[in-house]
């Protein structure tokens, strides 16, 4: 017969009683239980529980076609506040070309252009090359570092919208993780509805700030004359029909940190 010293069996009984406690809040409903217990539940993944798994790409060509109507609009900007005459702006296949018009200004035009190189965050590289063409024309594209790079930051952005999106569904900790270059990979335990997870990850929202242009005519705008630098949006107030806007966005969404709201003393009454 096994003889167990008093202390040994007061140590097991110590530990039985702690793994009772702490398996107690997954055998009964949730706040059933008196506030000095342990109350944390034992999360379940989508082998015990079921749920969603849905895989996500992030469309990186939509991603540098945007990035590349930025870059023109730029270009123009820049060229324009030099006095650089151009034409034939554009983007031609994965970049951005331009021929000026005055070749004695190529040199200078190239100057200014290459000043819209940023330079790649933990990197010692430009976002940007240029290149000299024939018949006086200046070639920019990204270069694959700041492909990549961009790639990787608008998936960083899109798992942490996705998993506020989520969260406000009151799942608990989802599983949102990066899967290869841009692959998102999203199980949500305990959500059984996949079209519902969806419908709330697809809403899209965008946040652009844009400059009126107050330069344009009525006239022009009615006749269809806008500069290509600019857009045109239908209005929803009553103050005018359209609204023409620079294509450039002054700030983007990505670009602000916080927001609150605020009285500005200096446009009140006395």
């Amino acid at each position: 017969m096994i003889q167990l010293r008093p202390w040994k069996i007061v140590l097991v009984a110590v530990a039985l009683l702690f793994g009772i406690l702490f398996t107690l809040p997954n055998l009964v409903p949730a706040g059933s239980l008196p506030g000095f217990l342990p109350g944390q539940r034992l999360n379940l993944g989508l082998d015990l529980q079921g749920g969603s798994y849905l895989l996500y790409e992030v469309d990186t060509d939509a991603l540098k076609k945007e990035q590349m109507g930025n870059l023109v609009e730029e270009a123009r900007t820049s060229l324009q506040a030099s006095q650089i005459q151009f034409s034939g702006l554009g983007q031609n296949g994965a970049g951005v070309i331009v021929r000026i018009t005055d070749a004695a200004k190529l040199d200078a035009a190239f100057t200014e252009l290459s000043k819209l190189a940023q330079p790649i965050p933990n990197t010692v590289a430009k976002d940007l090359i240029l290149t000299r063409g024939p018949d006086q024309t200046i070639q920019l594209a990204q270069s694959q570092q700041a492909g990549v790079a961009a790639t990787v930051k608008a998936v960083d952005q899109t798992i942490e919208i996705i998993r506020r999106r989520i969260d406000a569904l009151g799942t608990r900790e989802p599983s949102i993780t990066r899967q290869g270059t841009n692959r998102i990979v999203i199980e949500a335990a305990g959500l059984s509805d996949p079209q519902k997870l969806k419908d709330i990850i697809g809403k899209t929202a965008k946040l652009t700030f844009q400059m009126v242009d107050d330069n344009v005519p009525q006239a022009d705008i009615a006749a269809g004359h806008v500069p290509p630098e600019d857009i045109v949006l239908p209005s929803d107030d009553k103050y005018a029909p359209v609204y023409v806007l620079q294509r450039r966005a002054v700030v983007t969404g990505e670009m602000l940190v916080t927001a609150t709201q605020a009285y500005d003393q200096s446009s009140l009454g006395p």
